[in-house]
């Protein structure tokens, strides 16, 4: 009875923000399902995220959100500047999360990676496997394709120069620019989405890119002849968390919870090639999917997880010189 009194009154909605797109359908159709079903409170998906609008609804102290999806440095400095509820642990079971998965803000929802993609029909024999082969333009040669910004190049340049996984934080970021110089000539397009590095490695216009793993699956199983490489690849962690004064906190919290659930989990790996990270959820996946998946354990054994926290601390002063880098 006490416990009763203490569960505030269901809301009419959950308004959850997200990347929208099929990101948002995939956050609606697994996690809102199981959310609906455990509380018969409906969810409501606006978009896009943004660290901008969240910061000034908490500091007006007129939040909209009750949960909302972050990037990963954005989730840094969230966290930093005290935009975020904590994360409540009687109610969000993280206990079977590795350790790199536990914050007490930022509850990671999936993982995603960035990857060394190629067309098969033209690398035949010999394939590019490393950041090393990617600069390597003499022995793959061919038009080739790296993400508009720093974050990723840094990491593939310093593996490509020699650096072990292990040792890539702090980054050598002088070093990293050194490499990229002379990678740069070779580069056709800098792309700045998803869509964009698929279907360039899809209309041929490059055969070697960088790329997010479920893009590269999803053109896959369209029939076009790509090929990922793992080694050297980056994990990313997809966050979701409760902005500080969320209007329906014990419900954002609820919803959270659902989003640890291992068959919700499942069915938002199914769509979007994007695993969780509670243990169980490898039970629900459809198998044919392990190749690729990041969190595969012979695909994570030759991956490194991208250090948010270094770049969030890094950031402004890399994206300056960054944009004078690509501009000059």
């Amino acid at each position: 009875m006490l416990r009763a009194q203490q569960v505030p009154a269901k809301p009419d909605r959950l308004i959850v923000n997200a990347s929208g797109g099929d990101m948002g359908n995939a956050v609606l159709d697994a996690y809102g399902q199981v959310f609906t079903e455990r509380t018969g409170i409906p969810v409501e998906m606006t978009s896009p995220h943004d660290l901008g609008k969240l910061r000034a609804m908490v500091e007006s102290g007129n939040v909209e959100w009750d949960v909302t999806e972050i990037s990963g440095d954005d989730g840094r400095i969230a966290v930093e500047r005290g935009l975020l509820e904590p994360i409540d642990e009687s109610i969000v079971d993280l206990s079977a999360y590795p350790a790199e998965a536990r914050d007490p803000y930022l509850l990671t929802t999936s993982v995603y990676s960035t990857v060394l993609a190629y067309r098969s029909d033209v690398f035949t024999d010999a394939k590019p496997r490393t950041w090393a082969d990617f600069w390597d333009v003499e022995a793959f040669p061919g038009r080739r394709s790296l993400g508009g910004g720093p974050e990723d190049n840094l990491e593939f340049a310093l593996l490509a120069d020699g650096v072990q996984l292990a040792e890539l934080y702090p980054l050598d970021v002088d070093r990293a620019f050194r490499k990229l110089d002379e990678i740069r000539p070779h580069i056709t397009a800098w792309w700045d989405s998803g869509a964009q590095h698929v279907q360039m490695l899809v209309d041929q216009e490059v055969v070697l890119s960088s790329a997010w793993n479920g893009r590269i699956f999803n053109a896959v199983g369209k029939g076009h002849p790509l090929e990922i490489s793992w080694d050297g690849s980056s994990l990313h962690r997809a966050y979701f968390a409760i902005p500080r004064g969320a209007p329906n906190l014990h419900w954002s919290q609820q919803f959270l919870a659902a989003m640890t659930d291992p068959q919700a989990q499942a069915t938002f790996a199914n769509q979007l090639v994007s695993p969780g990270l509670n243990p169980r959820a490898a039970e629900y996946v459809d198998p044919t999917l392990a190749p690729y998946l990041p969190t595969t354990p012979e695909n994570m054994q030759v991956s490194f997880w991208q250090d948010d926290l270094w770049w969030s601390q890094h950031m402004a002063e890399i994206k300056n010189r960054w944009q004078r880098w690509i501009l000059g």
